[in-house]
Parts: structure tokens; sequence; C-alpha cells
């Protein structure tokens, strides 16, 4: 236990004090501060700029309507200037050519110009992607036929109008899971847990391979058992990285709460700070345990590097088993379909669990029994890999210089 205690100090202090690590997470403190603190500066800009602005009209762009008689003109520009509140709203008698003209000269946005009750052509010099003016004109056009029929037919134009426009009364009452409110809390987890695993996973191999090419490792293994020596380097790595997201995410609560009155009702920032403490219970338990087994998989690869430039090819295999499982994940996540024979299979396997059940967890119904079994795998497995890692850490010692085989390692192992 003494040996672990000495070994788990130095590496902590070894990622604590490293520059790089510093420095990424001040940045990335800095950079949520100016994310956080945004709509306060913003509005203290706009407050300082009121009355210079006050008595300045916004110039909207103009559109324009022609329906085959003026009345029906004028019917269309009132119901259309409701419903199209970012343009000047215009009617027009005028020959297509000429509003042609106009929108290709810029004096126009862009014109709707009716060629029958329900039909209409809509022109528009450069047709953005994101327009969706003929989709209002659709439904606006179809309440104003519907509304002509019922008058043609004997209505009042108040009695169409109350039947065009009633209410409907609706209430949602959900007895599971709320998949809208609990995304970001999901979509956030995943990310952060891939970024984690890539970065540190990388760095414990990197750190393990740098002290076999120096033939530290040698020293070390005949001074400190290889399990401590591996579970050492492994716990101070996840406590590095703990550190570094509570020092994220924590100084992220702190200003969202110092500016929580500047952002009003968003509902994603909103719903990403208000998170249930059991589904946070959650989301460590699997993080901590998603992050323990690749990082001992990463340690253990880079104790069979022969030489440091290797590292990146003798990890790759863990690195793709991670990223199919994040893939799945991510696709079922975004699909809503979380329940699927796929995701509840790779719920019980420790390299996707901590991803998939977390998932689940967060976007679906799980019975309790289904959590407790994959969290005593995951746990079991974690200690497994972990023993394993620590025997093929030292066997590394034994493979300096040589290009290492599984069927040899395999074989050390067994022997070990």
């Amino acid at each position: 236990m003494r040996q672990f205690g000495k070994i788990f100090n130095f590496e902590l202090k070894y990622y604590l004090k490293n520059k790089v690590f510093v420095g990424v997470t001040l940045f990335l403190v800095i950079a949520i501060a100016g994310v956080m603190f945004f709509p306060r500066i913003m509005g203290a800009f706009e407050n300082g700029e009121e009355e210079t602005t006050e008595n300045v009209a916004t110039e909207l762009s103009v559109m324009l309507v022609k329906a085959e008689s003026p009345e029906q003109s004028e019917m269309v520009r009132e119901t259309f200037g409701a419903a199209f509140t970012d343009y000047e709203v215009q009617s027009t008698d005028k020959e297509v050519e000429e509003i042609k003209d106009q929108i290709l000269s810029g004096d126009v946005e862009c014109a709707f110009v009716m060629t029958g009750a329900t039909s209409y052509t809509y022109y528009v010099n450069n047709l953005s992607i994101y327009d969706s003016n003929t989709a209002i004109a659709d439904e606006l056009l179809q309440n104003i036929y519907q509304l002509n029929a019922m008058v043609s037919s004997g209505i009042t134009v108040e009695q169409a109008s109350e039947i065009m426009t009633v209410q409907i009364e609706s209430t949602t009452e959900s007895l599971g899971v709320d998949q809208m409110q609990n995304y970001w809390y999901t979509y956030i987890m995943i990310f952060a847990l891939y970024m984690v695993i890539l970065l540190y996973g990388q760095m414990v191999a990197t750190n393990v391979a740098t002290e076999k090419s120096s033939r530290a490792m040698e020293v070390l293994i005949t001074s400190a058992k290889p399990v401590s020596m591996m579970f050492g380097k492994v716990l101070a790595s996840c406590m590095a990285g703990l550190i570094q997201l509570v020092a994220i995410f924590g100084s992220a609560l702190l200003f969202y709460n110092l500016n929580k009155s500047y952002w009003g009702d968003n509902m994603i920032v909103d719903s990403i700070f208000n998170m249930p403490l059991s589904l946070f219970g959650y989301m460590l338990i699997f993080f901590t345990l998603g992050f323990l087994i690749y990082a001992f998989l990463y340690g253990a690869i880079g104790s069979t590097a022969s030489k440091l430039e290797d590292i990146n090819t003798s990890v790759m295999p863990i690195t793709m088993l991670f990223i199919v499982g994040f893939f799945i994940v991510m696709f079922s996540f975004a699909a809503g379909t979380v329940d699927t024979v796929l995701m509840k299979v790779c719920s019980y396997i420790p390299f996707t669990s901590p991803m998939a059940m977390f998932t689940r967890i967060a976007m679906s119904t799980v019975p309790w029994y289904e959590i407790l079994i994959s969290i005593v795998i995951l746990i079991g497995s974690v200690i497994g890999v972990g023993v394993i890692s620590a025997k093929i850490y030292r066997v590394g010692v034994l493979l300096y210089g040589t290009t290492p085989k599984i069927g040899s390692i395999i074989k050390a192992v067994w022997k070990a």
C-alpha cells in the first residue's frame, strides 16, 4: 500500500505540474467564463447604445404580393403582413417582369404572385437553404381559401374566423423519462468521456513507454510491485482528469450562477446546469469506471511498445474499439432509440457499458437490477483488466528492444 501511495502521489504531481495540463485547464476555464459572461457584456453594450439607437427605425426587406384582383391582393397582404414580421409586405399590380427586375436590383427581397386561388409562384434572387417562406405561405393561403369557402357557403366572416382560429388545449404527462430534458446531460457526458479517454489514455501509454525506453522501468520493477505501479499510475491519471473536469465544470456552474439572470429562460443552458442528483451520481460512476478500464488497457499497451514512436500504432486497436462503441451509442442516441437489442447488449459489455448504460438511464427507463448488473460487471472488469495490465507491464520489461507479439505476451502473462 505504501508503494502504491508513493507512485500515486508522484504521478499525480507530474500531471498537476505539467504545463500543458495546467495551460489547457486555464484556457478552458477562461473560455467558459467568456461564454457565461457574454450575455452580461452584451447587455452592458446594448444599454450604453440604447439612447443613440432609440429613434432609429429598422429597415425591413420588402416582400411583394400580387393576386388576380386588387381586393384579393389586399387580403393576402394583410394576412402575410401579420405572419412575415421580418418583411415589409406590400401589394402590387405590376407585371411579373417588372417584379423580377425589382428583385434583381435589390429593391425587393422576394415576391409571391398568385396564379389562382390555391397556386402561386415564389420569386427570389438567391434561394437560401433556410428559406421557409413558401412553407409559411402554403399554410396562410390554405387558411384564406378555407375562409373564403366558408363565407361563400353562407357562414358569416365572424363565424368562419372563429372556426379557423380555434385553440387546441393539450396536456402531456410523461410516465417515464423526458428525453428532451436529459438530452444535453447525455450529450456532454458522452463527449467528455470520449475526449478524456483519448487524451489521458494516450498520456498513460506515453508515460509508460517513456519509462521503458529510458530503462527506468527496469529499476522501478525491482523496487515496487507491478500491481502497485500500474494502479498507482492509472488512478493518478484518473484523479488528474477528475480534478480538471471539476475545475472546468465547477467554474462553468459558478459563472452561470453569477450571470443566471442575464441568460433568461434559455432552455438548453438551464437544463445543463439543473441535472438531477441521481443522474449526476450515475454519470460519475460510469465516467470513472469507463475511464479506468481504458486507462489500464492503454498502460498495458504502452509497456509493450518497443519504441516511443510506436505508441500511436500500438494503441490503435484500443482506440478503434472505443470509437466503435462511441459511434454505436451516438447513432442510437441521435435516433432516440436507446432501448434496441444492440444497446442492451452494449450495456453489459465493459468496453461500451459506460456510455451505453448511462445513455439508457438518461434517455429511457431502466430497471434497477439491470443497472446494478452493469455496474458489477464493470467493476469486476476494471479490477481484472488492471491485474492483467500489471502483469503485462512486468512482462514489458523483458520485451525491451524486441517487437512484441500477442502470442508471446499471452504466454509470458500466463507464466507471470
